[in-house]
Order: C-alpha cells, then sequence, then structure tokens
C-alpha cells in the first residue's frame, strides 16, 4: 500500500522544515522505521523516518528546500503500484530546486512518519570549538538572549551572479564557495571574497578562523588601491541568504517578546572575592571539581529562585503559573542564532554536575545536536555575555517566563570597604522583569538573595 511522506512537526515549536539531505534515493528500498531524510527544524538537524516497508517511488521535495508542516514530501509504495492519486497536483522538483509550499496540506497521521533526534557525527556544518554559555535568550531560541544557537546547516545557497565561476578547486554550493552564514557575514563586512579562499573546515567549508586569516593579510598598497576606478554597483556586490528555520523562529519570537510583555529592569553589582577563592580551592582538588564563574552564578541562580517562586513563574495569559521545581535555561550562541538547552532541576545538583551539564549542552546546542526535550520545559533563563567583553547589557525574556538574568564580564574595580580602598573582582548583573508577573520589590529581593548566596558561596556547596 502506497504511503505519503509529509513534513511532520519534528519539535514543539516547529511550524515548517527545511529538507536539508536526502538519504535515500528514488528507487530505493526503505524499511519501517528507517531514516530517510534530514531535516532542519527551529531548532536542530533531525531525521525523518519511514513508518511503513517499501520503495522511495518518488522524492517530492528537494534538498535544500522548506515546506510547512503537512505538506507532501515523498511516496514510499510498492515497485510497480500507481501512485499517481498520491501525487496529485504536488510538483516533484529535482533535488535542490525550490517547490511551492502547499499552505494547505494536512498533516499525514503519526503513524506514517516519525521522527528521531539525530545523534550521528556529521549533523552539523560548524567546527566544533569550545562551547560557551552567551547572548540573549533565544526562542528556545528566542531573543537576544543567548540561544544559544550549536551547529546549524548553512542556509540554502542563493543563486550567483550571471557568469560567475566559482575558484578552481574551491568546494562549492549551488554555484557559490561552501561558507557558515558567520564566515559569510565577516567576509562582507571586510570585502573579502570567499570565491578565492580555500577553507579549513570539515569538506573544506569556509569558517570564522579562515576569513579573521584572510583579513590579517598584508592590506593591497595604497598606490593599488587608489588607482582601481570606481564601478557600477552591481549584483556581485551583494548576496541574499534565505532565512534559516532558527533564524525565523527567533524573529518570530523577539516580535513575541519584546512588544507585547511590559518589561522593567534592575541591575545589581556583587563582589566576587570570596567566589574567585572558593573556585581556586576547588580546581586545586583536581579536575573533576574546576568551575567556572558561570558555573557558580548558574548554581546561585537555580538557588535563588528556589527561594523565589514568585520569579520561577510563566504568564499563562489568563494565569501566572509558579513552578515548584527550577529548570534553568542556559542561552547558547551558535553561528545562525540562538538556542536555550535546559538544566532540569538546577537547584538540585552539585555545582560540579551543574558545569560538566553546562558545557555538554552547549557542545550539542552548537553542534545541531540536541533533542527537543533537552531545549523545551524551562522556568527562567541566564545569558552572559561577560566573555566578550560586555560590562552590562539587557537580555529579552523568553516567553512565558517572567524574568531572565543578564550577566557582564567581572572586573577588579576599586570599592570602599570598611573605609579603607580596595580592588576586588565585582560582576554586574540585569534582570529583565515581566510586570504582569513580577513587582519591583519581588525582583530586588530576588536580587538579594542571589547576592548573598554569590557574595558567600559556601551556602551553595554541598
Amino acid at each position: 500500500m502506497a504511503t505519503k511522506v509529509v513534513m511532520e512537526a519534528l519539535s514543539p515549536t516547529m511550524e515548517e522544515g527545511r529538507l536539508v539531505k536526502w538519504l535515500k534515493n528514488e528507487g530505493d528500498a526503505v524499511k519501517s522505521g528507517e531514516a530517510i531524510a534530514e531535516v532542519e527544524t527551529d531548532k536542530a538537524i533531525m531525521e525523518l523516518v519511514a513508518r511503513a516497508d517499501g520503495i522511495l517511488r518518488k522524492r517530492v521535495l528537494g534538498e535544500g528546500t522548506a515546506a510547512p508542516v503537512g505538506q507532501l514530501v515523498g511516496v514510499i509504495a510498492g515497485k510497480d503500484e500507481n501512485i499517481d492519486a498520491l501525487l496529485g497536483g504536488a510538483g516533484a522538483p529535482a533535488a535542490g530546486a525550490a517547490a511551492q509550499p502547499n499552505a494547505s496540506a494536512q498533516a499525514a497521521p503519526a503513524e506514517q512518519v516519525v521522527a528521531q533526534s539525530k545523534e550521528t557525527a556529521g549533523a552539523s556544518s560548524i567546527p566544533r570549538n569550545a562551547a560557551q554559555a552567551q547572548g540573549e535568550a533565544s526562542t528556545p531560541p528566542q531573543q537576544k538572549a543567548g540561544a544559544a544557537t550549536a551547529p546549524p546547516q548553512a542556509p540554502p545557497p542563493s543563486q550567483p551572479a550571471a557568469g560567475a565561476q566559482p575558484q578552481q578547486g574551491a568546494p562549492t554550493n549551488g554555484g557559490r564557495a561552501r561558507s557558515s552564514p558567520l564566515a559569510r557575514r565577516l567576509a562582507s563586512e571586510r570585502g573579502i571574497d570567499l570565491g578565492a579562499m580555500q577553507g579549513s573546515g570539515p569538506g573544506g567549508r569556509i569558517v570564522k578562523r579562515d576569513i579573521e586569516a584572510a583579513a590579517s593579510a598584508p592590506a593591497q598598497p595604497v598606490a593599488q588601491r587608489q588607482a582601481a576606478a570606481p564601478r557600477a554597483a552591481g549584483a556581485g556586490d551583494f548576496e541574499d541568504v534565505a532565512l534559516t528555520q532558527i533564524r525565523k523562529t527567533i524573529a518570530k519570537r523577539l516580535s513575541e517578546s519584546i512588544g507585547p510583555i511590559p518589561t522593567f529592569y534592575l541591575t545589581a553589582e556583587f563582589d566576587l572575592s570570596r567566589t574567585a577563592e572558593l573556585r581556586t580551592a576547588m580546581a586545586e582538588m583536581g579536575d573533576e571539581f574546576k568551575v567556572s564563574f558561570n558555573d557558580i552564578v548558574l548554581k546561585g541562580v537555580a538557588t535563588a529562585l528556589a527561594q523565589h517562586p514568585e520569579v520561577n513563574a510563566h504568564w499563562l495569559g489568563d494565569k501566572i503559573r509558579y513552578h515548584h521545581r527550577v529548570h534553568l535555561g542556559m542561552a547558547v550562541a551558535t553561528d545562525d542564532g540562538l538556542i536555550v538547552p535546559v538544566i532540569f532541576d538546577a537547584d538540585q545538583k552539585r555545582m560540579s554536575d551543574i558545569s560538566r551539564e553546562a558545557k555538554e549542552l552547549a557542545k550539542r546546542a552548537r553542534e545541531r545536536k540536541l533533542k527537543p526535550e533537552e531545549y523545551t520545559g524551562s522556568t527562567f533563563s541566564v545569558s552572559n555575555l561577560g566573555m566578550f567583553g560586555i560590562d552590562q547589557f539587557t537580555a529579552i525574556i523568553n516567553p512565558p517566563e517572567a524574568g531572565i538574568l543578564a550577566i557582564g564580564a567581572i572586573e577588579d574595580k576599586q570599592v570602599v570597604i570598611g573605609g579603607e580602598p580596595q580592588v576586588r573582582k565585582r560582576l554586574r548583573v540585569t534582570m529583565s522583569c515581566d510586570h504582569r508577573v513580577v513587582d519591583g520589590a519581588v525582583g530586588a529581593k530576588f536580587l538579594q538573595t542571589l547576592r548573598r548566596l554569590i557574595e558567600n558561596p559556601l551556602m551553595l556547596v554541598y
């Protein structure tokens, strides 16, 4: 019996997906439960899995093409079975060709197609560099919060200018040198020709470090630059890059947050002298106990939330939900956007456990390998831009959460202690509060508790 394969909702917030790669060719035999394609959702790269035995008779959707949930992707049937009725008016573009989404298509029954998280290496096209928590809260990526965001696939390539040819030997994708979104943006800002470069990333992909290396190369002599005649603007002067699913979601979540939510901000400065001493003492106990300042702050925030359930809350329109468990969202930046993996029951975990889990989640986020359950369900979020030298900033709330804490850089400052000037390590944090849930005094009391915990970190060790 012929079976439709449709674009399924592979994450709780997915409205459309982009077919990154077909894992089966037309004419290949498939078995129920076998992966047949990779799909980029708004959060990760997932596998589309067949629920019927047979032959992949038709690949309706081309690689690199986005389609709304419910649209026909392909057809599984017997070798000689007539599938014309299933195809109906759906076009069958060649691989890589753009298909027109059918917004009215209905989702197929769940038993036909299911999704499983992709755990194998290679799902990401972004270098697996050291992960850092950072940025402004994203939707599960969402806003400017540090979503975030592990490695997303490069967006579908735009068509090259007429007559343009890629550099000989350089890996290309749809007529242009393969490169990460961040690399393309940096190259555009610095006037670097990607077509003349050889990338150092996976498969020769041009990445951030390649752009930085090119930018630091000796500049062209002034005389040569002045000799170049100005020319009229042309198609080769810019590049239009289609939005990835994660970037579309970030844009949507921003509009849901910054406008409708009545937000106010509370800023406080903490003394980290004792925290620094604790961190040094823990490091001397061995690698197992090494933690970062960010890990200590995460533990402090989780502990403070457990003591202030009025902050650990969600605005649900007609009611406020106060959570009895603390699920801490940790904003992580990716090349394509921001995503917020979750440390569940963070207040119940040891600092060293939080440290290990935070590093692993950030790494998986950058590699686009997070499972849906790993980036949904947060009750409050934290965003850290301190590692970029940002002293202070305001993060955007991740709805339906009632607040988010923005963490700045640690500085050595001269302060007066007991009437005497001293140089101490200081940290500034800013809490964005949804005034519909958190009043000014409530937010201030939460920060008071957090200050007490951070400045006396032995209270966090057990």
